[in-house]
Protein backbone atom coordinates (compact mmCIF):
# COMPACT_ATOMS: atom_id res chain seq x y z
CA UNK A 1 0.00 0.00 0.00
CA UNK A 2 1.47 3.57 -1.21
CA UNK A 3 2.59 5.80 2.06
CA UNK A 4 1.34 8.96 -0.19
CA UNK A 5 -2.21 9.74 0.89
CA UNK A 6 -2.54 11.48 -2.61
CA UNK A 7 -1.96 8.27 -4.22
CA UNK A 8 -5.84 7.90 -3.82
CA UNK A 9 -6.42 10.20 -6.39
CA UNK A 10 -5.30 7.85 -8.93
CA UNK A 11 -5.72 4.54 -7.55
CA UNK A 12 -8.25 3.11 -10.22
CA UNK A 13 -11.45 2.20 -9.30
CA UNK A 14 -14.70 -0.01 -10.59
CA UNK A 15 -16.30 1.26 -13.52
CA UNK A 16 -19.55 2.97 -12.52
CA UNK A 17 -22.83 1.09 -13.18
CA UNK A 18 -24.28 4.14 -15.24
CA UNK A 19 -23.51 7.57 -16.43
CA UNK A 20 -26.99 9.76 -16.29
CA UNK A 21 -27.43 13.25 -17.74
CA UNK A 22 -28.87 15.91 -15.41
CA UNK A 23 -28.92 18.28 -17.94
CA UNK A 24 -27.72 19.51 -21.40
CA UNK A 25 -24.47 19.94 -21.37
CA UNK A 26 -21.31 17.99 -21.52
CA UNK A 27 -20.26 18.53 -18.04
CA UNK A 28 -23.79 18.22 -16.73
CA UNK A 29 -24.05 14.09 -15.61
CA UNK A 30 -23.60 11.87 -12.98
CA UNK A 31 -21.57 8.37 -12.51
CA UNK A 32 -24.21 5.60 -10.90
CA UNK A 33 -22.38 3.20 -8.50
CA UNK A 34 -25.17 0.49 -7.25
CA UNK A 35 -24.85 -0.46 -3.53
CA UNK A 36 -23.05 -3.32 -3.02
CA UNK A 37 -24.96 -4.69 0.16
CA UNK A 38 -28.49 -6.11 -0.45
CA UNK A 39 -31.05 -5.17 2.01
CA UNK A 40 -33.55 -2.29 2.55
CA UNK A 41 -33.53 0.70 0.29
CA UNK A 42 -31.30 3.71 1.80
CA UNK A 43 -30.89 7.32 1.05
CA UNK A 44 -28.94 8.43 -2.32
CA UNK A 45 -25.42 9.62 -1.40
CA UNK A 46 -24.46 12.55 -3.80
CA UNK A 47 -20.77 12.88 -3.98
CA UNK A 48 -19.62 16.54 -4.99
CA UNK A 49 -16.08 16.31 -5.85
CA UNK A 50 -13.08 18.69 -5.18
CA UNK A 51 -9.89 20.16 -6.65
CA UNK A 52 -10.45 23.59 -5.98
CA UNK A 53 -13.24 24.21 -8.72
CA UNK A 54 -10.24 23.48 -11.36
CA UNK A 55 -11.13 22.18 -14.70
CA UNK A 56 -7.61 20.21 -14.45
CA UNK A 57 -9.78 17.91 -11.01
CA UNK A 58 -13.06 16.14 -12.30
CA UNK A 59 -15.00 13.17 -10.15
CA UNK A 60 -12.65 10.62 -12.09
CA UNK A 61 -10.59 11.01 -8.61
CA UNK A 62 -13.58 10.20 -6.13
CA UNK A 63 -13.82 7.09 -7.77
CA UNK A 64 -12.64 5.07 -4.74
CA UNK A 65 -14.45 6.88 -2.36
CA UNK A 66 -17.79 6.61 -4.60
CA UNK A 67 -16.86 2.86 -4.57
CA UNK A 68 -16.21 2.77 -0.99
CA UNK A 69 -19.52 4.01 0.04
CA UNK A 70 -21.68 1.45 -2.62
CA UNK A 71 -19.63 -0.66 -0.36
CA UNK A 72 -21.35 0.35 2.82
CA UNK A 73 -24.33 -0.37 1.34
CA UNK A 74 -25.79 2.73 -0.08
CA UNK A 75 -26.49 3.85 -3.77
CA UNK A 76 -24.16 6.30 -5.37
CA UNK A 77 -24.33 9.43 -7.42
CA UNK A 78 -20.64 11.08 -8.61
CA UNK A 79 -21.56 14.45 -9.51
CA UNK A 80 -19.93 16.34 -12.53
CA UNK A 81 -19.91 20.19 -12.95
CA UNK A 82 -18.80 23.16 -15.11
CA UNK A 83 -15.26 24.18 -13.38
CA UNK A 84 -12.86 27.57 -13.54
CA UNK A 85 -10.99 27.20 -16.84
CA UNK A 86 -14.18 26.09 -18.74
CA UNK A 87 -16.82 27.74 -20.61
CA UNK A 88 -19.79 28.48 -18.18
CA UNK A 89 -17.49 27.50 -15.12
CA UNK A 90 -17.06 29.41 -12.18
CA UNK A 91 -19.55 32.24 -11.39
CA UNK A 92 -22.57 31.49 -11.20
CA UNK A 93 -22.18 28.30 -13.47
CA UNK A 94 -20.50 25.66 -10.93
CA UNK A 95 -23.15 26.70 -8.21
CA UNK A 96 -26.03 26.23 -10.37
CA UNK A 97 -24.70 22.88 -12.12
CA UNK A 98 -24.43 21.34 -8.49
CA UNK A 99 -28.10 22.83 -7.39
CA UNK A 100 -29.48 21.45 -10.70
CA UNK A 101 -27.95 17.76 -10.07
CA UNK A 102 -28.89 17.78 -6.65
CA UNK A 103 -32.63 18.46 -7.63
CA UNK A 104 -33.04 16.35 -10.47
CA UNK A 105 -30.77 13.17 -9.20
CA UNK A 106 -33.14 11.94 -6.75
CA UNK A 107 -35.82 10.93 -9.39
CA UNK A 108 -33.13 9.60 -11.68
CA UNK A 109 -31.35 7.51 -10.14
CA UNK A 110 -34.72 5.63 -8.59
CA UNK A 111 -35.58 4.89 -12.06
CA UNK A 112 -32.43 3.40 -12.58
CA UNK A 113 -32.52 1.47 -9.21
CA UNK A 114 -35.97 0.37 -8.45
CA UNK A 115 -36.80 -0.35 -4.62
CA UNK A 116 -32.77 0.34 -3.87
CA UNK A 117 -33.36 4.00 -3.21
CA UNK A 118 -35.41 5.41 -0.45
CA UNK A 119 -37.84 8.39 -1.24
CA UNK A 120 -36.52 11.64 -0.54
CA UNK A 121 -33.71 13.81 -0.71
CA UNK A 122 -30.22 12.99 -1.00
CA UNK A 123 -27.24 12.81 1.50
CA UNK A 124 -24.72 14.76 0.04
CA UNK A 125 -21.41 14.19 0.52
CA UNK A 126 -18.29 16.78 -0.61
CA UNK A 127 -14.46 16.68 -0.02
CA UNK A 128 -12.60 20.41 -0.14
CA UNK A 129 -14.11 22.65 -2.77
CA UNK A 130 -16.83 19.77 -2.97
CA UNK A 131 -17.88 20.73 0.64
CA UNK A 132 -18.23 24.22 0.06
CA UNK A 133 -20.58 23.09 -2.87
CA UNK A 134 -22.19 20.45 -0.99
CA UNK A 135 -22.91 22.93 2.01
CA UNK A 136 -24.26 26.16 -0.46
CA UNK A 137 -26.57 23.73 -1.47
CA UNK A 138 -27.77 23.31 1.61
CA UNK A 139 -27.56 27.00 2.76
CA UNK A 140 -30.14 28.01 -0.85
CA UNK A 141 -32.05 24.92 -1.66
CA UNK A 142 -32.87 22.94 1.80
CA UNK A 143 -35.79 21.39 0.94
CA UNK A 144 -33.40 19.34 -1.63
CA UNK A 145 -31.14 17.93 0.65
CA UNK A 146 -30.94 15.51 3.66
CA UNK A 147 -28.12 16.12 5.62
CA UNK A 148 -24.30 17.09 4.26
CA UNK A 149 -21.08 15.19 5.28
CA UNK A 150 -18.41 18.03 4.58
CA UNK A 151 -14.82 16.68 4.65
CA UNK A 152 -12.42 19.27 4.99
CA UNK A 153 -14.41 21.80 3.01
CA UNK A 154 -13.54 25.46 2.16
CA UNK A 155 -16.31 26.61 4.45
CA UNK A 156 -15.28 30.32 4.54
CA UNK A 157 -14.30 31.57 1.26
CA UNK A 158 -13.38 34.78 2.42
CA UNK A 159 -10.73 33.48 4.87
CA UNK A 160 -9.82 30.75 1.89
CA UNK A 161 -9.28 33.92 -0.59
CA UNK A 162 -7.09 35.65 2.50
CA UNK A 163 -5.16 32.74 3.14
CA UNK A 164 -4.91 32.59 -1.11
CA UNK A 165 -6.03 28.85 -1.16
CA UNK A 166 -4.53 26.55 -4.04
CA UNK A 167 -3.14 30.22 -5.58
CA UNK A 168 -6.54 32.46 -6.17
CA UNK A 169 -8.83 29.70 -6.64
CA UNK A 170 -11.65 31.51 -4.67
CA UNK A 171 -10.98 34.67 -6.53
CA UNK A 172 -11.34 32.19 -9.86
CA UNK A 173 -14.37 30.63 -8.52
CA UNK A 174 -16.56 33.98 -7.67
CA UNK A 175 -14.44 36.76 -9.49
CA UNK A 176 -12.56 38.70 -7.13
CA UNK A 177 -12.59 39.14 -3.64
CA UNK A 178 -14.71 40.20 -0.75
CA UNK A 179 -14.27 43.69 -0.98
CA UNK A 180 -14.73 43.34 -5.46
CA UNK A 181 -17.93 41.05 -5.51
CA UNK A 182 -19.57 41.16 -1.54
CA UNK A 183 -22.97 39.95 -3.20
CA UNK A 184 -21.43 37.07 -4.54
CA UNK A 185 -19.76 36.05 -1.59
CA UNK A 186 -23.00 36.71 0.74
CA UNK A 187 -24.48 34.30 -1.52
CA UNK A 188 -21.93 31.55 -1.70
CA UNK A 189 -19.52 31.69 1.22
CA UNK A 190 -21.41 28.75 3.35
CA UNK A 191 -19.71 30.80 6.48
CA UNK A 192 -22.02 33.94 5.35
CA UNK A 193 -24.85 32.52 4.26
CA UNK A 194 -25.11 29.34 6.73
CA UNK A 195 -27.24 26.01 6.46
CA UNK A 196 -29.47 26.31 8.78
CA UNK A 197 -31.65 23.80 8.59
CA UNK A 198 -29.93 20.71 7.19
CA UNK A 199 -28.19 18.46 9.68
CA UNK A 200 -24.45 18.67 8.79
CA UNK A 201 -21.17 16.57 10.06
CA UNK A 202 -18.12 18.12 9.02
CA UNK A 203 -14.92 15.77 9.38
CA UNK A 204 -11.51 17.46 9.19
CA UNK A 205 -7.79 16.35 9.26
CA UNK A 206 -6.36 18.54 11.68
CA UNK A 207 -2.71 17.79 9.79
CA UNK A 208 -4.46 19.16 6.68
CA UNK A 209 -2.41 21.82 4.86
CA UNK A 210 -4.29 22.34 2.23
CA UNK A 211 -7.67 23.53 3.62
CA UNK A 212 -6.34 24.68 7.27
CA UNK A 213 -8.74 22.62 9.79
CA UNK A 214 -9.48 26.53 11.04
CA UNK A 215 -11.47 26.71 8.47
CA UNK A 216 -14.32 24.55 9.75
CA UNK A 217 -13.62 25.71 13.25
CA UNK A 218 -14.72 29.14 12.07
CA UNK A 219 -18.03 27.66 10.71
CA UNK A 220 -18.70 25.66 13.12
CA UNK A 221 -19.21 27.97 15.28
CA UNK A 222 -20.78 30.42 13.83
CA UNK A 223 -23.54 27.44 12.68
CA UNK A 224 -23.84 26.70 15.94
CA UNK A 225 -23.81 30.03 17.42
CA UNK A 226 -26.94 29.97 14.83
CA UNK A 227 -28.56 27.01 16.26
CA UNK A 228 -27.91 25.36 12.90
CA UNK A 229 -27.51 21.35 13.54
CA UNK A 230 -23.63 21.42 12.76
CA UNK A 231 -21.44 18.89 14.35
CA UNK A 232 -17.38 19.31 13.39
CA UNK A 233 -15.32 15.75 13.63
CA UNK A 234 -11.47 16.72 14.25
CA UNK A 235 -9.13 13.73 13.41
CA UNK A 236 -5.39 14.79 14.79
CA UNK A 237 -3.57 12.84 12.56
CA UNK A 238 -5.31 13.01 9.18
CA UNK A 239 -4.45 15.21 6.57
CA UNK A 240 -6.60 16.19 3.29
CA UNK A 241 -6.77 13.03 1.20
CA UNK A 242 -7.23 10.02 3.94
CA UNK A 243 -11.09 11.46 3.87
CA UNK A 244 -12.01 10.00 0.52
CA UNK A 245 -9.78 6.91 0.89
CA UNK A 246 -11.45 4.32 2.10
CA UNK A 247 -8.45 1.77 3.19
CA UNK A 248 -7.40 5.19 5.34
CA UNK A 249 -7.35 5.16 8.94
CA UNK A 250 -10.02 8.12 9.16
CA UNK A 251 -12.38 6.06 7.04
CA UNK A 252 -14.65 4.39 9.97
CA UNK A 253 -14.91 7.78 10.92
CA UNK A 254 -16.28 8.80 7.47
CA UNK A 255 -18.62 6.02 7.64
CA UNK A 256 -19.91 6.89 11.13
CA UNK A 257 -20.57 10.17 9.76
CA UNK A 258 -22.62 9.40 7.16
CA UNK A 259 -24.72 6.51 9.22
CA UNK A 260 -24.93 9.66 11.88
CA UNK A 261 -26.70 11.53 9.32
CA UNK A 262 -29.26 8.54 8.37
CA UNK A 263 -30.41 7.95 11.50
CA UNK A 264 -31.39 11.90 11.54
CA UNK A 265 -33.76 11.59 8.60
Amino acid sequence: MSTDPRAVLTRPAPAPDATLAYGALPDQMADLRRPVRAGSARPLVVVVHGGFWRAEYDRTHTGPLAAGLAGLGYPVAQVEYRRTGQPGGGWPGTLTDVRDAVAALPGLVAAALPDRVAPGPPLLVGHSAGGQLALHVAATAPETVAGVLALAPVADLAEAYRRDLDGGAVAALLGGGPAEVPDRYAYADPSIALPLRTPTVIVHGARDEHVPIALSRTFVAKASAAGAPTTLVELPDCEHFGLIDPDSSAWPEVAAALRSLQQDQ
